[in-house]
């Protein structure tokens, strides 16, 4: 279909909770096969209609271990596991930089898919850190927010001056 613009950070769109979404239509499946072009073109194995401004609360995520893309529509986790582990994570809107993220070790996700019907399904590792990082997205919560003050500091001051050298 089409490769959209990725929100870029700081862009305060970033910090906006995304609406539900109501209509299961053709303009949802497009949607959802642009935000999958536009995830493998970052590229990323996860991204919301959020990284390209639109607020709405859907998901693609793509593991290499995946034949083809999860689309997650109104994901909401239901219960988190109490183990936690960690994980390095990025963002195909702050792409370059990354650092560790803590994260629960399993989430229960429940969702509709592309028709409207409702799934329940219970995630571990990667794809539990994935739905937890996407999901934080989609209520307006950069994966950065998860870091220490100071850690955030430097990761942005790192993700400015890529910027510059990019320019």
């Amino acid at each position: 279909m089409a490769i959209r613009p990725v929100v870029r950070f700081p862009d305060p769109r970033l910090r906006l909770k995304a609406e539900p979404i109501v209509a299961f239509d053709d303009e949802l499946r497009t949607l959802a096969q642009d935000l999958t072009d536009t995830m493998r073109a970052a590229p990323g194995i996860g991204i919301t209609a959020s990284h390209i401004g639109v607020l709405r609360r859907l998901v693609v995520i793509q593991l290499e271990t995946d034949a083809s893309p999860h689309v997650f529509v109104n994901p909401q986790i239901v219960w988190f596991s109490p183990e936690m582990i960690h994980h390095v994570e990025g963002s195909v809107s702050m792409p370059g930089v990354t650092d560790e993220i803590e994260r629960h070790a399993q989430v229960r996700v429940r969702y509709q898919d592309l028709d409207g019907m409702e799934h329940e399904e219970v995630a571990d590792g990667l794809m539990a850190v994935c739905h937890q990082h996407e999901i934080d997205q989609l209520d307006g919560i950069f994966w950065i927010d998860r870091l220490s003050k100071l850690k955030r500091d430097r990761l942005i001051k790192k993700f400015d001056k890529l910027q510059r050298l990019r320019a």
